[in-house]
């Protein structure tokens, strides 16, 4: 049976992904997980493995609230300055 479009989407974003999420990159959820809401920023503390990071997510004083496991796929690199396409 062949993968459906969102399953091939989803792979080829991990795969992207993967290459370009590192320690300390600054991410954002693309999906509700585990309680946070989509959009929701945090920060790469540890690669777990080629498809999952582990995310924490701090409030405005710089307090952990939450620390989970996400995968590459669920996640967006935020940029603050200008990347080439």
């Amino acid at each position: 049976m062949e993968a459906s479009l969102s399953e091939r989407l989803g792979t080829e974003m991990m795969i992207e992904n993967a290459v370009r999420l590192k320690l300390l990159d600054v991410v954002a959820l693309l999906n509700d997980r585990e309680g946070l809401a989509r959009g929701q920023v945090g920060t790469i503390v540890e690669l777990l493995d080629g498809g999952t990071a582990l995310v924490e997510f701090s409030d405005g004083e710089g307090r952990a609230f939450a620390t989970l496991p996400c995968p590459l796929s669920e996640l967006i690199v935020l940029h603050y300055e200008r990347q080439p396409a």
